[in-house]
This record gives C-alpha cells, structure tokens and sequence, in this order.
C-alpha cells in the first residue's frame, strides 16, 4: 500500500467518525510571512537565491560523489543521501511560498496540507536518523579504524539508510493519523506559510491536549534525545582525536568532518527543538525559526561540506572542469 492510500484510508475513517452537524474545513488560508508587498518582493528574491543555490549545490555534491573514483567510503555515500534529503526537504515549502509572494489570497486544500505535513516530517526526520547513522560511521572510522571497511560495508550503509527513511515514514504517518481524526469545522486561518502539525492542531474544534502530548513526545522528545546523544558521542570522539592523536593529516580532517557534523546537528535539531518539545502556543519568533528551518537549513549542507572538506572541493573543481573543457569541444 503506497503513502497516497494510507492517507486516503486515514481521512475516509476520519470522515466516518465526525459528526454530520457542521460544515467541514476544505481548505485553509495562509497567513504568508508579510502583508506589505515590498518586503514581499525582497523576500521573494532572497528565497528565491537560497533556494536556487540549494538545488545546484546539493546535486552537485551527489554528481560528485558518485562519478568520482576517489569518493567511495561510506561517509560519501552517506553524505549524497543527505543532500538527495536536503533537495526533497527544501522543496516541500519552498516552492509553494515562493509562488504565494504573488498570491493575495494564500490557500492550500485540506489535501495538500496533509501531504505536505507528511512529506515535511517524514523527510525531516530521516534527516535526523540519516545524522544519526553518520554519528556511527565517524565512531567506527575514528575508535575501529582497523576494522572500519568490514564493520561499514555498503551492504550494512545501504541497510541503516532503508532504516532511516523507514523510521521517518512511521514518525509521519503517526502525525497524519492523529491529525486527520480531528474535526476542522469553524476558522480555517493558519499563521504561518505552509502547513505544520503545531499550526493546524490549534484551529481544530476538539480538545486536542492529548494529540498535542502524543506530538510531543514523538517530535519534541525524540528531537532532544538525538540532539544530546549525538554532541555527546561528537564530543567523545575529539576527545579522543586531540588525546591519542598528534598534529597529522588524517586527524586534522577527522576533526575537521566531526566539527561539520556537528555545526549540521545543531542547526538541524536546535530549530526542530524550539517548535515541537514545548506545547503548541503561539510565539513571535515561531515563522523565523520555521523560515531557518525549512529554507535556510538546506543551504547549510552545500555550503559547510564543500568548505570544510578538501576531498569534496577538489573533486568538484575536476567535475566542473570536465564539463566546461567538453562543452567547448
């Protein structure tokens, strides 16, 4: 059963168990970032420059990995399934947030804004178990090196990436089952420029405190669990690199890949925190936050990896190279 049918399923039953006494919710209406059309303009442009600098730069990244001989450890296959994530992620709102700049009336279908909470949690989150599993692979590079090629095979990097994606799936159709249950009957006015659980909870005609706890815990709680296991187990593994290791090569770019991870861990979770590990109130700071957090994130990946990693640079450096020397010939 693919997702369309899962979800198809959840709102039928949904439907059956509401009461027939009011007009249901069809479509909602978004608030966008700003009323006044120039500040509409600038921010359009600016979006629009990140997003366009987020597609080229993270296909650029996986053109690069996978046509370059030398860029076969697993840390480089794991990092082309984090920019593929990154492509998918950045073009859940974007898009849309871009064209409503233009749109006095901004709507999107009770549909749409499902699926766009779906494909929003179950690509975010794994994103986060994809960091996860390239917390594994810098601990087995760094304190196994003897044994790193047999204990991450592609076979098992292959496996922990299903895995991710797998988890990421469940995580979401958990928040679409328990938002599809609710009745939508009266405003249908969302404060935001795309649709999120801790939006669309708030304008549901029910108690809604118990899905908001259930949210919660599987948002907020498993965000700030990953969050400090991973800085912890970073900041096990520099330890060890500063402890046991002298001044070479080798260390300086472990280091250097472990203090990327981290900077990534830390923009990804520390948004992901403020949102969903409180209760669902509005704040001031929620759509600069939610802005950083879909728009801007995605740039990080393109822009930390290719800076911090020689490897990536000069592999690209070659790449684009060949392209132009072939199309001059």
């Amino acid at each position: 059963m693919d997702v369309h049918c899962i979800v198809a399923t959840l709102f039928l039953k949904s439907e059956e168990m509401e009461p027939a006494n009011y007009t249901r919710v069809t479509e909602f209406v978004l608030t966008g970032l700003s009323q006044t059309r120039e500040v509409q303009l600038v921010l359009f442009v600016i979006f629009l420059s990140f997003y366009l600098f987020i597609l080229p730069g993270n296909i650029l990244i996986i053109c690069t990995i996978r046509l370059d001989p030398h860029l076969t450890s697993p840390m480089y296959f794991l990092l082309a399934n984090l920019a593929f994530l990154d492509i998918w992620y950045s073009s859940i709102t974007a898009p849309k947030m871009l064209i409503d700049f233009f749109v006095e009336r901004k709507r999107i279908s009770f549909g749409g804004c499902i699926a766009q909470l779906f494909f929003l949690h179950f690509v975010g989150a794994s994103e986060m178990f994809l960091l996860t599993v390239m917390a594994f692979d810098r601990y087995a590079a760094i304190c196994r090196p003897l044994h790193y090629a047999t204990i991450m095979n592609r076979r098992l990097c292959s496996i922990l990436v299903v895995l991710s994606w797998l988890g990421g799936f469940i995580h979401s159709i958990i928040q679409v089952a328990l938002i599809v249950r609710l009745p939508f009957c009266g405003p249908n006015e969302l404060d935001s420029y795309f649709c999120d659980i801790t939006q669309v909870i708030r304008i549901a005609c029910a108690n809604t405190f118990p899905e908001e706890l259930v949210m919660i815990f599987s948002s907020g709680l498993i965000s700030v669990v990953c969050f400090i296991a991973l800085l912890m187990s970073y900041a096990f593994l520099l330890a060890m690199l500063k402890k046991h290791s002298g001044s070479d090569e080798s260390t300086s770019r472990a280091m250097s890949t472990c203090y990327s991870h981290i900077t990534i861990v830390v923009f990804m979770f520390g948004p992901s925190i403020y949102i969903y590990a409180r209760p669902f109130d509005s704040f001031s700071l929620d759509k600069v936050v939610s802005v950083f957090h879909t728009v801007i994130f995605p740039l990080l990946n393109p822009i930390i990896y290719t800076l911090r990693n020689k490897e990536v640079k000069t592999a690209m450096r070659k790449l684009v190279n060949r392209y132009i020397l072939c199309k001059e010939k």
